[in-house]
């Protein structure tokens, strides 16, 4: 649920913590923690605030796109299938897509997509659509990546053809597909 700053406060209260205190709270503990589950969970909820306009600022200056960013190299694909997740849902804005792109987060998705967790590859072609501006359009429509996406256009996985086929569609010229 999208959410308004007279909603949040009216929740919270006066005496709650605030939603920049929680969030804060839960990047020191996935920072903090060895416990692998713990970080999972605190993955999963930062993912969720992602989801959520008003939350931006916050997540921007508590570095959690950089956070999402350093567990898309993890083995663990729990955490990388949240990473991505957080990063589909901060890419739409603006200035988050353009800290994504500097970061050179696309030359990391293109990693992810030979990975065998379904959930992560969808998401990265999602996300690699999302990224799409005039500037990053060459960099993601790169022959390696047209190359997968036929591939997964092939696949009889039909949310991983239909996703590659909009990819194809939306963002590749006739030029970059191979016939």
């Amino acid at each position: 649920m999208l959410s308004s700053r007279e909603y949040l406060e009216k929740k919270t209260g006066p005496y709650g913590i605030g939603r920049e205190s929680y969030i804060q709270m839960l990047v020191t503990e996935f920072q903090e923690t060895n416990i692998e589950d713990a970080k999972l969970q605190v993955l999963a909820n930062l993912a969720n605030f992602a989801y959520d306009p008003i939350n931006y600022e916050i997540l921007r200056v508590l570095n959690v796109m950089d956070l999402f960013l350093d567990c898309i190299d993890e083995e663990n694909e729990k955490l990388v299938e949240y990473a991505v997740a957080g990063l589909c849902n901060l890419s739409l804005d603006r200035k988050n897509k353009a800290q994504i792109l500097k970061a050179d987060g696309v030359k990391r998705l293109v990693q992810c997509l030979s990975r065998s967790n379904e959930e992560i590859v969808v998401n990265c072609i999602t996300l690699l659509m999302f990224l799409v501006t005039p500037e990053s359009k060459t960099e993601i429509t790169a022959a390696p990546i047209v190359q997968c996406m036929l591939s997964f256009q092939a696949s009889s996985n039909k949310r991983l053809s239909n996703l590659a086929s909009v990819f194809l569609q939306d963002y590749c010229t006739e030029e970059l597909i191979p016939t």
